[in-house]
């Protein structure tokens, strides 16, 4: 039996090198972590490459197809993907219900969602970005007026809003386009209001005040420079926030019009054959799936780099 106030210890251990030679425990440590370190620096890279990928697809991918996205064909409709029986090797993924390729399909939609990925987050991160620098540098009446228009958008849902809109004015990638924008500059202003009212304080920016800098110099060449990594890390996050936005536009039907092919679009064409043509839905979801998690991925790896106390030593 164990005596009163010993306690047992968890076991050891013991890592060997190639040799056979037993390392010391700070060694092996080490080693350890460096493997993590490596398993985790795999994760960067394959989000990056999916994402460049996924850019290929949407520009180059329909100009070497010899199919349309729109070009219909009820000889060839309903068919399964090539590897299954009864599919045809012209049709990697299959047809749809009207016999229109569902490959095709899928990289044209890569390309009107990176299209309007890319056109808000640009919209919105110019737009928000600014109001954001004003509401907290000049403070005051005007960082309170600001505030509360935030407060106020941020309250809407896009998808309330787009439904709205799309009623009243017709849905189009514009429209889609301008809604996202609507909403999703707040999220901008927000974050960089409070940067901004961080880094007014420090020494440099307040030195730059004495010595007689107009306002627009030091929010352009001391507090901007420093917002900037933190702006390019969000954007990155709020792609896959845009991508599954304009999906769930385009599955209510108040997305981009069809013939025109979106990834939400396709899943809601195919959400009513799940079971019977499920390659409808199966490979925009992937796309989706794909791109936002890499998206996300190289995010969380961007914000590691650009903030060094968030680096694994």
């Amino acid at each position: 039996m164990m005596s009163r106030g010993v306690v047992a210890s968890a076991p050891k251990t013991v890592a060997y090198d190639k040799k056979g030679i037993k390392m010391p425990r700070t060694r092996a440590k080490r080693r350890t972590r460096r493997k993590g370190k490596t398993r985790l620096a795999r994760a960067p890279k394959l989000a990056t490459g999916i994402v460049v990928l996924a850019v290929l697809v949407a520009v180059f991918g329909p100009m070497i197809s010899s199919w349309n996205a729109t070009e219909t064909d009820l000889v060839a409709r309903q068919l399964p993907p090539a590897w299954m029986d009864g599919g045809d090797p012209g049709h990697w993924f299959g047809t749809d219900r009207q016999g229109r390729d569902i490959l095709v399909r899928v990289m044209v939609g890569a390309r009107v969602s990176l299209t309007i990925a890319v056109l808000v987050i640009l919209i919105s991160g110019i737009v928000g970005t600014a109001l954001g620098l004003i509401a907290g540098y000049k403070g005051g009446w005007v960082d309170a007026v600001i505030t509360r228009v935030i407060d106020g958008m941020s309250a809407f849902p896009p998808v309330l809003v787009a439904l709205a809109v799309a009623v009243t004015v017709g849905s189009s990638l514009w429209v889609v386009v301008g809604v996202l924008s609507l909403v999703l500059w707040s999220r901008y202003a927000r974050l960089v209001r409070a940067e901004t009212l961080s880094w007014k304080e420090r020494e440099f920016v307040l030195a730059a005040i004495v010595t007689g800098c107009r306002p627009v110099r030091v929010v352009l060449r001391h507090v901007l420079p420093n917002l900037v990594s933190t702006v390019i890390v969000f954007s990155t996050l709020q792609v896959g926030y845009v991508i599954l936005s304009e999906a769930a536009l385009s599955f209510l039907g108040a997305g981009v019009p069809p013939p025109t092919p979106t990834w939400g679009g396709m899943i809601a064409d195919g959400h009513n054959y799940i079971d019977t043509l499920w390659w409808m839905w199966v490979f925009p979801g992937i796309a989706i799936a794909g791109v936002i998690v890499s998206a996300n991925l190289l995010g969380d790896w961007l914000r590691d780099e650009f903030d060094p106390r968030l680096r694994q030593v």
